[in-house]
């Protein structure tokens, strides 16, 4: 079975100044496009960085990305916010957590028919009201909050958006990109995207569905986070 149905954490002996990382996402963090068995998504390439760095070796990454995953609603899991004292305040170790999640609010939105603005409008909004709890519980909880812009996802083969959803996507950005929200931001959007198109996935990091990226876009999303966020 290509799959881990009973693996719930693995907790090891570490120093006294070791400390996790928590990613929390959908199925671009849990993977979906990455090779099998490759061990090749992006929270992968950010971990061996993390070996690799004299400063950093101590630190683990938690991959809490779940297919489908929502932020405000279930899905294929729980919604973010009903997870979040399970999968990051109960892990052990938890110094960081980043946060990559909300394209499967923004496409479901639309993905039958396209609503009137004000839905377009409630959507945002109630999804930044969700980042603003994920920063507040973190922070209650001393773990400090990074925010990773959504990818563009025009021309998705399941979701078909409409120009309405590429708006919302970019106001969501902007919002996770201005300053006194995160802790640090990761701009997977602009590296993500087409130059010229940039409100789909550049060629060469496309999975060929125009929602999740290729093993090539994963090494790019994990080699893009600066390790100096973890260093100490």
């Amino acid at each position: 079975m290509d799959h881990w149905y009973q693996l719930a954490a693995v907790d090891v002996q570490a120093k006294p100044k070791a400390g996790a990382v928590v990613v929390l996402g959908d199925s671009i963090t849990d993977g979906h496009g990455a090779t099998t068995n490759g061990n090749d998504r992006w929270t992968d390439v950010l971990a061996r960085r993390l070996q690799a760095n004299r400063k950093t070796r101590e630190i683990g990454v938690l991959n809490q990305g779940i297919g489908g995953n929502h932020l405000l609603t279930d899905g294929l899991g729980p919604n973010v916010l009903a997870r979040f004292d399970r999968d990051v305040l109960a892990q052990t170790g938890v110094r960081w957590v980043m946060v990559l999640e909300g394209v499967n609010d923004l496409g479901g939105l639309a993905r039958l028919s396209d609503p009137p603005h004000e839905q377009h409008d409630a959507l945002v909004q109630r999804m930044i009201a969700a980042y603003e709890q994920i920063v507040a519980r973190a922070h209650a909880a001393h773990i400090k909050a990074i925010g990773g812009t959504i990818l563009p996802y025009t021309g998705s083969d399941y979701y078909h958006p409409p120009p309405t959803s590429e708006l919302d996507r970019q106001a969501v950005n902007r919002w996770i990109r201005a300053p006194g929200h995160f802790d640090a931001v990761v701009d997977f959007d602009k590296a993500m995207a087409d130059p010229q198109r940039p409100d789909r996935l550049a060629a060469e990091y496309d999975s060929g569905d125009r929602l999740h990226p290729s093993p090539a876009g994963y090494r790019a999303m994990g080699e893009l986070v600066p390790l100096s966020l973890f260093e100490h």
